[in-house]
């Protein structure tokens, strides 16, 4: 995979059938890795449920985090994702969908190897657009006191993991694992299989929940002589009657792949939950004894920094000091609106996809005689129409002036955040969400006051020929 681009948005070169058993349910699974357009990110397709329903990997979306982690949505479940998600990551995949045939992502040998492997044969695709990069800018942290767990999020140029381990394991003892650059994620972190111990492995044998579990896909810590009784209960379970122990501490003396195989299994899985981020991140991430759970929390927490300072930093600035692309009158030639109803006073960014307009709200304006006199409050449906007027100049600002308007037909998850009072100055930023087709424009609106969010919505209108023309 050469001349690789890390600022641009990456697929596969073709499809990958990928099968091996579930495990948990012991059944055979079908995987196909499908490229995907820019955008798409990561999403599983459970192809034997009625509609075939997608499944955004996203960290909300976790139901579980027992023993792998699993997603939910809308009923549909596919379970295990963190391996494939990893694998994804470490060989910058940004989007594929994931298509499988059962509930869970086949478990292989316990690593991340095998699927590596394939997508290095399959080709990686550059794609036109460019990889919306989170670089972390202040520190994000999760605790769990209790359990001794502490992971955290610091500014770094790259992306860059760290983990420790701590069973308070004679045979594991402390383990750390690094993985300075994502490149170095095929041959120093993807082979490393999962790992368990014995007494964990009883208690699932037990209670029949790991109905695909086999010596050959997992590490299994032993911290004491095998009796008879375990011997033959794994015996029956795997149809091997020969297990044992000797000085190493892993089940039929395994050979580790690394020295620290378990701690860099850890590293392995941090990769795989922290795709459920939904961001690609530039960061040093130090995770001491993490685990699904935890690194699922961890996302929440990064996610949740990412949002509110994605929002901050993409705040248009308002200078009154620079002349605006369109004044006034020239918003006149746009709109067919005059006063009182005329609610945008300047247009001061424009884009064939983007537009920035300002209102300076008053005192004088009409509605506050009636609403709520002695205490005036722009109302919010004036706020949305102000931006909607934003919004029909950005959709018609390449068009024959004069010819045509724009009829608002749908509104979307409008919500207000604050209140607007005279003396504010509106700030209005609207984006298409993709090409005006049939007339139809699509887009996403925000009002802001200063650095703050005053309001929001996803705004659909139509443009119309105007009848005169």
């Amino acid at each position: 995979m050469k001349d690789f681009n890390p600022n641009k948005q990456h697929t596969l070169q073709q499809e990958i059938c990928i099968s091996g058993t579930g495990l948990h349910t012991g059944a055979t699974v079908n995987m196909v890795l499908k490229p995907a357009d820019a955008g798409f990110g990561y999403q599983f397709k459970r192809a034997d449920l009625p509609d075939q329903p997608l499944i955004k990997a996203d960290c909300d979306l976790v139901v579980d985090t027992v023993r792998g982690t699993t997603l939910e949505f809308n009923g549909a479940r596919v379970s295990t994702v963190e391996h494939i998600l990893a694998a994804l990551v470490g060989m910058s995949i940004d989007n594929c969908l994931i298509e499988v045939d059962g509930p869970e992502i086949p478990i292989m040998d316990g690593s991340s190897a095998q699927f590596v492997n394939e997508i290095e044969k399959a080709g990686r695709k550059e794609q036109s657009e460019n990889k919306d990069w989170y670089t972390i800018d202040s520190n994000v942290i999760y605790v769990d006191e209790e359990k001794g767990i502490e992971l955290k999020a610091s500014p770094a140029v790259d992306y860059h993991i760290t983990a420790l381990i701590d069973f308070n394991s004679e045979v594991l003892g402390t383990q750390h694992a690094s993985l300075k650059r994502i490149s170095d994620f095929k041959d120093q972190i993807a082979p490393s299989r999962t790992f368990c111990f014995l007494h964990e492995l009883e208690t699932l044998l037990s209670n029949n929940l790991i109905k695909g579990g086999d010596v050959n896909n997992a590490i299994v810590v032993v911290e004491k002589p095998l009796t008879d009784e375990v011997k033959k209960k794994l015996g029956k379970a795997f149809k091997n009657l020969n297990f044992d122990v000797t000085s190493k501490g892993y089940l039929n003396n395994l050979d580790l792949r690394y020295a620290n195989e378990p701690a860099r299994h850890k590293l392995l899985d941090i990769v795989g939950d922290l795709a459920l981020v939904g961001y690609p991140i530039k960061g040093h991430i130090i995770a001491n004894r993490p685990g699904h759970y935890s690194n699922v929390e961890f996302a929440k927490k990064i996610k949740q920094h990412i949002k509110k300072n994605k929002a901050l930093k993409n705040i248009p600035t308002y200078d009154p000091n620079k002349p605006p692309l369109y004044g006034i009158q020239e918003i006149e030639k746009k709109l067919p609106h005059r006063y009182p109803f005329l609610l945008v006073d300047k247009i001061i960014e424009l884009s064939d996809n983007h537009i920035v307009g300002v209102k300076n709200v008053t005192f004088n304006e009409p509605f506050f005689a009636g609403h709520f006199p002695g205490n005036p409050i722009m109302p919010g449906v004036l706020q949305i129409e102000a931006l909607a007027q934003a919004g029909g100049i950005l959709a018609i600002h390449c068009l024959p002036p004069g010819e045509y308007d724009t009829y608002f037909l749908k509104i979307d998850n409008c919500k207000f955040k604050m209140k607007v009072v005279p003396g504010d100055t509106l700030v209005f930023k609207l984006e298409l969400l993709g090409p005006i087709r049939r007339g139809i424009c699509e887009m996403i609106g925000t009002v802001f006051v200063g650095n703050k969010i005053a309001a929001e919505a996803t705004l659909m209108a139509q443009l119309v020929k105007r009848e005169n023309n």
